[in-house]
């Protein structure tokens, strides 16, 4: 299923990144780099888009984006090797290649931080019409 969902995304995105014509700088997506842009989209749902977790007083999940390399590096072979005690990010790592956290810290560590918004709590109206 993982090869199938890589290959349709390269299907998909083949007429939409022909090498024809690119200027210096442009990203050409390749499949290793969909490969990781995919592992990285499986992190969002506890460390937020492109690695910006919401904050709260319920969730401390860390924010990636932006974060050094190396520091992601260890951390992530320390949830790996079992060195770091955790809830589920000791088994997402096992699942990942040593090659590919090298990749993801790469992809993390390029990502813009973007600031929290602190929302202002807000008082109900109970006499409403």
């Amino acid at each position: 299923m993982h090869k199938q969902l890589i290959a349709c995304f390269i299907l998909i995105s083949s007429g939409s990144f022909a090498t024809k014509g690119l200027a210096a700088g442009d990203i050409v997506l390749s499949t290793s780099n969909i490969h990781i842009r995919t592992l990285a989209a499986s992190c969002a749902a506890c460390h937020g888009s492109n690695g910006n977790a919401v904050q709260s007083n319920i969730s401390n999940n860390s924010v990636l984006a932006g974060m050094n390399k190396s520091y992601f590096i260890a951390q992530l072979m320390a949830f790996k090797n079992g060195d770091r005690p955790a809830t589920v990010m000791h088994r997402h790592a096992k699942g990942l290649q040593v090659e590919e956290i090298n990749q993801l810290a790469d992809y993390f560590s390029a990502q813009k931080p973007i600031p929290a918004i602190s929302l202002k709590p807000q008082l109900l109206d109970v006499n409403h019409d």
